[in-house]
């Protein structure tokens, strides 16, 4: 029988492909509709949904609020966006179970690991961050230039 984990903000899902890849039976959830989201799908408010009956947890909250493209993009008024992390952060401690919180460079994760889309074999300069509450090793980063060439 495989672990079953829910992953909340799941979007579009791809975090959830590459826990089902990794042996998982994954279900999602989002406030949006994702008509293309590809295992069971939930759509509602990932702070409110039931937590229980599942093995693990990822989340991946707004990231707006600490990105670097929403101070170039808009006002430069962050407080405009979510701050969901630390609120994602409680909700999932008090499950007792493993979780991932996923989100950007300068968002306000607890001793996070840092990885790019290199290292899955994807075609992005993407770096995330990853806060667990279990221990986890960083992979060593690919060297590549700052900016993604055009394709």
């Amino acid at each position: 029988m495989k672990p079953k984990l829910l992953d909340l903000f799941c979007g579009a899902g791809g975090a959830s492909v590459g826990y089902a890849r990794a042996g998982f039976e994954v279900e999602g959830v989002d406030n949006k509709p994702q008509p293309h989201y590809p295992f069971k799908f939930y759509q509602a408010d990932a702070l409110e949904f039931p937590l229980e009956g599942y093995d693990a947890y990822h989340a991946s909250p707004p990231c707006q609020r600490y990105s670097r493209l929403s101070l170039v993009r808009g006002s430069g008024k962050r407080e405009l966006h979510p701050d969901l992390v630390g609120t994602t952060r409680e909700i999932l401690t008090q499950t007792n179970r493993p979780f991932v919180i996923e989100n950007v460079v300068g968002s306000p994760l607890i001793h996070p690991i840092r990885l790019c889309g290199l290292l899955f074999h994807l075609k992005v300069y993407r770096h995330r961050l990853f806060e667990c509450n279990f221990t986890i090793f960083e992979i060593p980063h690919i060297k590549h230039p700052e900016v993604c060439p055009s394709a």
